[in-house]
């Protein structure tokens, strides 16, 4: 953390609890960490990736922890889901590490833009999508391939899942709870193996992690509380907002670094 004034500091905490609560209220969120260490810090992409990253192990387990509490992981379906998650994320976070290795922090910076207002999108359109017929869970092999996908992202741009997983979830039929429960497990495993791919690189700076990673979890109990007892669409159209808004400085302001 050398060189960071204590207003960025600061500010990197406090992004890390709004990460923490958009996690388990809606999904998206975990993302915002990735782009305050890329924004605020000169951390190279590998260890903006790995910083960020390493925050939702802990994220992840108490997320899913918190949704098996309430019962939304219990459901035979729910596990399913969540198990074939997991098992593709094994084999697609090594993929998204290797190709992080492979990018300039000029192509980070494009692909993390392009990804925050691609995440945007997705809240967007879950929340004016009419509902659909029956809330289901998808085909095993539906679901395996998504699981796949989102692991690569999220090995390249350092995070957790539900970024992804909840609105194509909530998209494809799944109810939102149910979501949210499936990407939390799958959070888990994506962000163990990806942590070992950084670690073992070398690209992980503890410091900022625990800076970023300490209040994030904290945001994760609030998120989950409303996720059960708020409405969330007011948070929803403030995080759409902001990601909008943040996508295109982030894809400028690599162009600078």
């Amino acid at each position: 953390m050398t060189g960071l004034s204590v207003p960025i500091l600061v500010l990197l905490g406090v992004i890390g609890l709004a990460g923490g609560i958009g996690i388990t209220a809606v999904g998206p969120g975990g993302v915002l960490p990735t782009i305050g260490l890329f924004a605020l810090t000169s951390l190279p992409p590998a260890q903006v990736a790995g910083t960020a990253i390493v925050t939702h192990i802990a994220t992840g387990a108490l997320g899913t922890a918190a949704y098996a509490r309430s019962g939304q992981l219990r459901a035979p379906e729910t596990r399913r889901t969540a198990t074939i998650l997991a098992g593709a994320a094994v084999v697609g976070v090594p993929v998204g590490v290797l190709t992080n290795t492979l990018v300039s922090k000029r192509a980070f910076g494009v692909v993390l833009g392009m990804f925050v207002a691609g995440a945007a999108i997705l809240v967007w359109y879950r929340e004016t999508r009419p509902p659909v017929g029956k809330a289901a869970h998808p085909r095993a092999a539906v679901v395996a391939c998504l699981g796949f996908a989102i692991a690569v992202v999220a090995g390249i741009v350092g995070i957790g899942g539900p970024m992804l997983a909840v609105p194509l979830l909530v998209a494809l039929g799944v109810p939102v709870l149910d979501s949210l429960a499936s990407a939390q497990a799958q959070s888990i495993v994506i962000a163990t193996a990806g942590s070992a791919a950084y670690l073992a690189a070398g690209s992980v700076d503890w410091p900022l992690a625990a800076l970023v990673g300490i209040p994030e979890l904290a945001g994760v109990l609030v998120g989950w509380q409303i996720a059960r007892a708020l409405p969330t669409r007011r948070l929803k159209h403030i995080l759409i907002a902001t990601l909008l808004a943040v996508a295109p400085y982030v894809a400028w302001s690599s162009s600078a670094k």
